[in-house]
């Protein structure tokens, strides 16, 4: 028993050894092997930071182009009017230019029916001149030039823009030069949603308009609200204006600043270069809106002036014979639908007056005003 106690522990003993032998070659190997790993360990997380960001772009990429080709689909609502506009399909006789006062206020299927010539309506909620000319000049660039264009006007038409307003609407076409260009200058910050792929829609845009685009590569549109560029309001007069007094006891200003004032002048010259007469309207505004605009006497001198200038009738609806009528308004700057329907009748039997008669002769006048002051520059 002794013996064979003797001869286990013995037996142990070796193999124990051998044990400790192979463990250590085992530990040594890998060790190696983790010296050789932890060689190469920043090597590949390099390549695989790297590719992780090239995957990212790849994906950012398709999903801009993806939300840029479905907006360029909508064929509904402001986004489908816009891409009208810029995909050439409307080719309209009469253009009616402006802010929102000007797509909320006329109704080209009224001037239509009344005139017998096509209209369509390029205004813009919450622009000022400078950008509304640079959509007149997209709308030139890609449709036939039309009979007339009516500009409407504001008692901030020569305030210049702050800002884009609505951004989102204006990125599928950022590679457009007439857009492009005049909207940089107003956001020098515009380029990161040309180039960085959606920037424009994640950073810039707060309406979650890329789920439009989405949507519409589904074939899904929004509901339809804009009727050749127009969008009627349905809305009801509130106390808003009651409290707009209270809060300006004192009446309000709108500046006349030089940079608007051109911008105006540069979308004369503009109509003037492709041919095209102009006539400028002021569209009605609330009567006592109008007794709290305390420079509005400023503000009008500089329309006489420009269209004295040019030669460019001004039709002012400031005595409009709803003015104080507040069932006609939803604010002090804007109509309702019930509004904008009487107004856009008024103005359409003005206006088939208008091209019957005295049109011709004032698109002349236009023309010559323009290329005399054009001559004169050159001297």
């Amino acid at each position: 028993m002794d013996q064979s106690a003797e001869l286990d522990g013995e037996t142990f003993g070796v193999t124990a050894g051998a044990m400790a032998e192979i463990e250590g070659a085992v530990g040594d190997a890998d060790q190696a092997s983790e010296s050789a790993h932890s060689a190469l360990e920043p090597r590949e997380a390099v390549v695989r930071v790297v590719w992780f960001f090239v995957l990212v772009g790849a994906i950012a990429f398709a999903m801009n182009a993806a939300i840029n080709a479905g907006l360029r689909r909508v064929q509904t609502s402001y986004f489908g009017a816009w891409n009208k506009v810029m995909q050439g399909q409307v080719n309209a006789a009469i253009v009616i230019s402006g802010s929102s006062r000007a797509a909320y206020h006329y109704d080209p299927r009224t001037i239509q029916a009344v005139t017998g010539y096509s209209a369509y309506n390029l205004g813009r909620p919450g622009t000022q001149t400078d950008v509304q000319a640079a959509v007149l000049k997209a709308y030139l660039e890609h449709n036939r030039k039309p009979l007339l264009v009516i500009h409407n006007l504001d008692a901030f038409s020569f305030v210049s823009s702050r800002e884009i307003f609505d951004p989102a609407l204006y990125v599928p076409y950022l590679n457009d030069k007439e857009i492009y260009d005049p909207l940089s200058k107003i956001d020098p910050t515009l380029y990161k949603s040309k180039y960085i792929p959606l920037y424009g829609y994640v950073v810039s845009d707060m309406n979650l308009t890329w789920i439009t685009g989405l949507k519409a590569l589904l074939g899904v549109s929004p509901r339809e609200d804009y009727f050749l560029g127009f969008s009627p309001r349905d809305k009801v007069w509130t106390d808003d204006f009651e409290k707009y007094k209270t809060t300006n006891p004192h009446g309000v200003n709108f500046p006349v600043e030089n940079q608007a004032v051109q911008a105006l002048r540069g979308l004369i010259l503009e109509c003037s270069k492709n041919q095209i007469p102009l006539l400028f309207v002021y569209s009605p505004e609330y009567g006592e809106m109008q007794a709290m605009t305390n420079d509005r006497n400023a503000i009008f001198k500089e329309f006489h002036a420009l269209g004295d200038q040019y030669h460019i009738p001004i039709w002012d609806y400031s005595d409009w014979k709803y003015d104080r009528d507040i069932s006609y308004f939803y604010n002090s700057q804007h109509l309702n639908a019930q509004g904008a329907a009487a107004f856009s009748e008024d103005f359409a039997l003005r206006l088939r007056s208008y091209l019957a008669s005295g049109f011709k002769s004032n698109a002349e006048l236009q023309a010559a005003s323009v290329t005399n002051r054009l001559a004169g520059s050159r001297d």
